[in-house]
Parts: C-alpha cells; sequence; structure tokens
C-alpha cells in the first residue's frame, strides 16, 4: 500500500485526495487535493465553476489535524479562489475545515469536547494549542452546530441569569422546559436584553408560548408582556426565587439578633448562637443531630427569630404540591397577613412583595412550573464557570454554555457514522 494511500485511510477527510506526504522532526505534512470542480463560498455556499485566481502555491493553506501519537498532523492545500455575488473575492470552502479555521473540523470538535470537561490549561497543554484557540474553537462549533429550528415548537420556557464573571457580569439564559436544555443566550441581564431573543423568536412563535416561569425582577417581566412578545403567556414566578426571598428574609433576623447578642456583656448567649445559621435555613428533614437540638433550643426561647423561622417554613408549605390554587392563595393571603403583623422588617418587606406578585405565585402552583429545571441547568453553568477560571469574553462563556448544556449533540471524531462505519 502507498504511504499516500495510507493517509488518505488514517486521516479520513471528505472531498480530498492526499497527493505527497512529508515526515518531519516532529511533524507530518499531508498534502491534498480537492477532488470537486465546483467552488465554493465558505460563507453562502454560492457555487460556481469559474475561478477568480489560484493562491499562490509556495503558501499553501494549511489545517492542524488529530495527532498521530506524538506526531503533530499538518493539512495542506493549494486553493482557488471566486467571486461570491454577496461576499466579494473569497477562498474557496474546503469540506474537512470550518470556515475561517486554521484546525480541521474533527479537532474542532476534539476541542471543544474537551473543553465542556476540562478546564482550559489542561486541554490547551493535552492538544498542544493556545487556550485562545480552545476559546475560538468553542465558537466555531456552536456558530455552525447550532440549530436555527431550536426556536421552533416552543411552549413553556423558563428565563434566569448567570454569572460568567466577578463584577456584575451576567449572561441572560432561556430553557426550554419540555426538552430541558438551554435555547437561547445573550450578554446582560435587563429588559433589552431579553427582547433580542423575542426580535429572534418572532411574532408567529412568540404566540404560541403558553407559559413563563422567571424570577420576581420587574426586568424580564416587561419583555415578556410587551405587546409583541408573549403577552398571552402566563407568567410564573419561579417558585426557587420566592422561597429564597423568605430565607433572606430570616436570615437577616438572625443576623440582627448575631449583632445584638454580641453586645451583651459576656458572651454566653452569643456563643450559644453561634452557628444557627443552618439550622434555621436548612429544611426540617436535612438537619444533623447537633442542628436539630440547638433549633429545639430556640423554639424553647421563642422570640423573634423562632417566630420568624416559623413563618419560614409556613411559606415552603404553600409550595409542597398539594394544594389547589384556592388553597393556596388562601394560605398566601393568612401568610402575608402573619408577617406583616410581625414587626419583623425583612418579613414586612417580604409581605409587601408577595402581595404584589401575588398572581404570579398562585400561576405558579396552578401551573406547576418552575425554574428547577433553570437551576439546575445553572448549576451545570457554574461548574462550566469555574472549572474554566473564569472567561475574558461573554461570548467565549456563551459558547461552553451552549456545548455543555444547549441542544448542541457534539460527537467526538471516531463517533461520527463514517468512522463507525470504517470501523
Amino acid at each position: 500500500m502507498r504511504v499516500t494511500t495510507a493517509f488518505k485511510r488514517l486521516l479520513r477527510l471528505d472531498g480530498v485526495n492526499v497527493i505527497a506526504v512529508e515526515f518531519g522532526p516532529s511533524m507530518v505534512v499531508v498534502t491534498v487535493a480537492l477532488r470537486r470542480r465546483r467552488l465554493i463560498c465558505p460563507h453562502c455556499g454560492h457555487g460556481t465553476r469559474f475561478r477568480y485566481d489560484t493562491r499562490d502555491v509556495e503558501k499553501p493553506s494549511s489545517w492542524r489535524h488529530l495527532d498521530l501519537g506524538v506526531w503533530r498532523v499538518e493539512v495542506r492545500a493549494a486553493l482557488r479562489r471566486l467571486r461570491c455575488p454577496a461576499h466579494g473575492v473569497v477562498v474557496e470552502a474546503v469540506p474537512f475545515a470550518r470556515p475561517g479555521a486554521h484546525l480541521t473540523r474533527d479537532y474542532d470538535d476534539l476541542l471543544a469536547w474537551l473543553a465542556t470537561r476540562m478546564d482550559t490549561t489542561a486541554v490547551a497543554r493535552l492538544t498542544r494549542v493556545s487556550w485562545r484557540t480552545v476559546g475560538r474553537a468553542c465558537e466555531r462549533v456552536v456558530a455552525t452546530e447550532l440549530d436555527p429550528d431550536r426556536l421552533n415548537g416552543l411552549f413553556r420556557i423558563g428565563v434566569d441569569e448567570i454569572s460568567w464573571r466577578k463584577h456584575h457580569k451576567y449572561l441572560t439564559l432561556v430553557v426550554d422546559h419540555d426538552r430541558g436544555v438551554v435555547i437561547w443566550g445573550a450578554k446582560g441581564r435587563d429588559a433589552k436584553t431579553l427582547d433580542g431573543f423575542f426580535d429572534e423568536l418572532g411574532p408567529l412563535r412568540s404566540g404560541a408560548i403558553e407559559a413563563v416561569s422567571l424570577d420576581l425582577g420587574p426586568a424580564f417581566i416587561k419583555s415578556v408582556t410587551a405587546e409583541d412578545h408573549a403577552p398571552q403567556a402566563v407568567i410564573c414566578a419561579d417558585p426557587f426565587h420566592v422561597v429564597k426571598l423568605v430565607g433572606d428574609a430570616l436570615d437577616e433576623v438572625r443576623r440582627d439578633l448575631w449583632q445584638a447578642l454580641r453586645r451583651l456583656p459576656g458572651d454566653r448567649w452569643a456563643k450559644d448562637f453561634k452557628g444557627a445559621r443552618w439550622a434555621l435555613l436548612k429544611n426540617p428533614e436535612d438537619l444533623t443531630d447537633a442542628q436539630a437540638a440547638q433549633l429545639a433550643k430556640l423554639r424553647r426561647n421563642q422570640g423573634g427569630i423562632w417566630r420568624a423561622y416559623e413563618m419560614k417554613e409556613q411559606f415552603r408549605a404553600i409550595f409542597a404540591g398539594d394544594l389547589n390554587r384556592d388553597q393556596a392563595a388562601e394560605l398566601l393571603d393568612r401568610w402575608c397577613a402573619r408577617a406583616q403583623r410581625s414587626r419583623l422588617a425583612p418579613f414586612v418587606k417580604a409581605a409587601r412583595t408577595m402581595r404584589h406578585r401575588r398572581d404570579l405565585i398562585l400561576n405558579a402552583i396552578e401551573h406547576g412550573l418552575s425554574n428547577g429545571r433553570v437551576e439546575g441547568l445553572n448549576n451545570k453553568v457554574r461548574l462550566i464557570v469555574r472549572r474554566a477560571y473564569g472567561f475574558h469574553s461573554a461570548d467565549a462563556a456563551l459558547a461552553l454554555v451552549m456545548l455543555g448544556a444547549g441542544p448542541i449533540d457534539l460527537k467526538l471524531p471516531h463517533e461520527h457514522p463514517a468512522a463507525q462505519a470504517a470501523a
């Protein structure tokens, strides 16, 4: 078997013939020629049989391919140029690499897959590329593999924001509740950011949305209820954020009591109260023995902190899932009345918020819709962000989010149908 034939089978590059193989000290250079005669624009797919000219053969185009053991593999080809009606004079596309890339499609896919499971520095060391190259490969994969039809057939969606960097750097993510994947994302967390989603969705598809789950912030509500967006959709306040609001009120009462105990002469009371945070905030069924004992001591002492704990548990019971809308409405109204009479400022404030968003909370209970799936995906996104040790751009963060939690079914080179058939 000739060397060129062997490398044609080894590299498995679509649409080319291997015409030469050169072995260097640490790299194998494989020269290929395209089999097709038509020239294809890499940006729009426009095809023509007429070339504009041929690029300098002394400086052929090159792409990094999958390594052969410790040997680097570089693919080279002399390409032609064409005049595209939309993009002017461009270099023809090749079937084995994405437009503008200096890596083959297989190498892009490998880097993107590794980036969703390892930190970028480790990926760069393993594959012998820079971390910037890893980021650009992820962006290329998302740009070409993200299905434009992913926004079709949306009926129930969830909207939430997540931090991708310190100093209030956020991404807004939209999740399809039925498929359980992130379908859209953008930099920012205001109404204008979410407007971009509805602009891309269009009025016809927006009109099919039946329910939207989100937090209690006014920005997303303003965008969803806009006349040309989804005013017909039922807006459901996410129970996670609602219960968290009451938990934050309890924690604020706890902090005020802690500061008051620290000002007392002696440190006996402050020591007894130390570590009570988790005993108060955790669900009763998750308490350790020590935390349960501390909670029992607080119950015996009564006072404002115990009343705050009781109200937190009473509010949590509203979302237990065994109440209909009317029953939940009655309990919610009774809770708000008690909170406003409690003389605990954080709970008085929380009760005002609950009254203001009463219909949204009851919608969530009636439809059984929450951002629990969104929060689950957000935990996955947070893991991706931590593992990457931060990002330098929102686009890079969003690319990894779409790869790790989006609708892209990313396959490794050996998992493609052609590779499996050959095996």
